[in-house]
């Protein structure tokens, strides 16, 4: 039997939440078939399988967030499925297992048996070297699960991101290289408490065998850890989800919304944001939109003035491309690029995520028009991937679709600038028809860029956002760029 342990999907990320499993046990299953989606700090993730077999064993319940490296799923010979009636390692108890007890940092690579840099995925037990097998006994048909999960946990047996282990209870597993001592502390002293929680109390300097815990089977939460490195006593049921009437509830940040929040919480106190904004007339811009939704070659995508913004972001960088720069502390550098990543806020019902187009400034504007559909609408599905978030260089916020005028938008972290794009709307706008003024209709909107002013000045953060003004005002202007 195999198990397959939770890879880093990518960039150093350190744990992930399983959202569903696309199995169950008894299912038979091919080399890169999918079995569960997961939720990193960057998106939704769908996993394909390393192995081909079985499903003998879902090891992680669903809603439940463990460390890179843990063993999620067991896939094995059809015969290993247990028989109806037995115990099963299905997701939300304990999942049998062959190996010994080992205390595993499975934020360490090399937990799972791969070196620095190795793919966690498709790493079978038979790599992590040898270890002693722990002796089971048969389940008694008159124990309950209740009963064998609170045995297990009397036993200390809450070991590497699962649940209280309900199986071999009675004699637990001892390393090969590491036996247990008489001089060792109780092991019902042990708090229960899986790694990323364990980490978590490590780092907030909270001694997690003082807590009280109000997770199921009496598990120590990343709640109670929190509370107790704030210094708050909460009482249990106020960190639990309030029941239908009570006024207030609490939901967990976590995944993507928790990400968002701390990177908009780094660039706002390390960079000196400068906001500007203008109020431009976009009328010919729509009219410029309308002409080429006829156009045969814009005919299978969705054109929208945003299209039209993203050129005329790109072409007014080439005036000011301190725009298109990044300011490293760290080498106390300012690194100039000279492709443009363009990124697009995109609201989710996971939180705020930025994928963004790459080598933008190689496209025409049909395929721009494309990769914009395909960006927003593989983010509105909760599909997009962390490579597609990574790596960019400026990004547009579109809070127009909401009907907003404007804001001050936060600085993506590792870019400089941003810029905000607010609601088209009739005004009523001044304009002279034969030297005299005149008070007209006009589509109208406003923009406005925050900008990194440790190394974009006014003068050049105002020169980018009039040029991108008059781009819009006048499309036919930007043959001068």
């Amino acid at each position: 039997m195999a198990e397959y342990l939770l890879p880093d999907v990518g960039e150093g990320l350190t744990e992930a939440e399983i959202v569903s499993w696309k199995v169950k046990v008894g299912d038979t299953v091919e080399i890169n078939d999918i079995v569960v989606e997961i939720e990193t700090a960057k998106s939704l993730v769908e996993l394909p399988s390393p192995y081909e077999g079985t499903v003998t064993g879902l090891l992680v319940p669903e809603g439940e967030t463990v460390a890179v490296g843990t063993p999620i799923i067991a896939i094995g010979d059809a015969s290993e499925v247990p028989a109806e009636g037995e115990a099963t390692p299905e997701a939300g108890a304990a999942a049998p297992t062959d190996e010994a007890e080992v205390e595993i940092d499975h934020y360490n690579p090399r937990a799972s048996g791969g070196g620095e840099g190795e793919s966690l995925v498709g790493r079978n037990k038979v790599d992590r070297g040898a270890v002693r097998r722990a002796r089971k006994k048969a389940a008694t048909a008159g124990v309950s699960a209740g009963a064998a999960a609170a045995h297990a946990q009397a036993q200390g047996a809450f070991e590497g991101g699962g649940s209280p282990d309900v199986e071999g209870a009675d004699e637990p597993a001892v390393p090969a290289t590491s036996a247990r001592t008489a001089t060792e502390p109780p092991a019902e002293a042990r708090a229960l408490a899986k790694p990323p929680v364990r980490k978590l109390a490590k780092d907030l300097g909270v001694d997690i065998t003082t807590l009280t815990p109000t997770g199921k089977d009496g598990v120590v939460t990343r709640e109670d850890v929190e509370q107790a490195a704030s210094g708050a006593e909460a009482p249990a049921a106020a960190r639990v989800p309030a029941p239908a009437g009570e006024r207030e509830r609490r939901e967990p940040i976590k995944g993507v919304r928790k990400m968002m929040a701390g990177a908009m919480v780094g660039s706002a106190f390390s960079a000196p944001h400068v906001t500007e904004w203008v109020t431009v007339d976009v009328t010919r811009t729509m009219e410029f939109v309308t002409r080429l939704r006829t156009r045969r070659e814009f005919r299978e995508v969705k054109v929208s003035p945003l299209l039209v913004l993203s050129r005329a972001v790109m072409l007014a960088m080439k005036r000011t491309p301190e725009i298109n720069s990044w300011w490293d502390e760290a080498a106390q550098e300012v690194v100039y690029k000279s492709y443009v990543n363009l990124g697009i806020a995109a609201a989710t019902p996971r939180g705020l995520v930025v994928p963004n187009v790459k080598e933008a400034q190689d496209l025409s504007l049909a395929e721009l028009a494309g990769a914009l559909n395909q960006l927003t609408a593989t983010a509105r599905e909760g599909k997009t991937q962390p490579a597609e978030m990574s790596g960019g260089t400026f990004t547009i916020t579109n809070v127009g679709v909401f009907g907003v005028d404007a804001g001050t938008p936060i600085i993506n972290p590792g870019e400089s600038a941003i810029l905000c794009f607010g609601a088209v709307r009739k005004q009523p706008w001044v304009v002279t028809v034969d030297g005299q003024d005149e008070i007209v209709p006009r589509q109208v909107t406003t923009l406005a860029l925050s900008f990194d002013h440790r190394h974009i000045d006014g003068e050049k953060g105002s020169r980018f956002l009039a040029d991108v003004a008059g781009i819009l005002e006048d499309p036919a202007s930007a043959l001068l760029f």
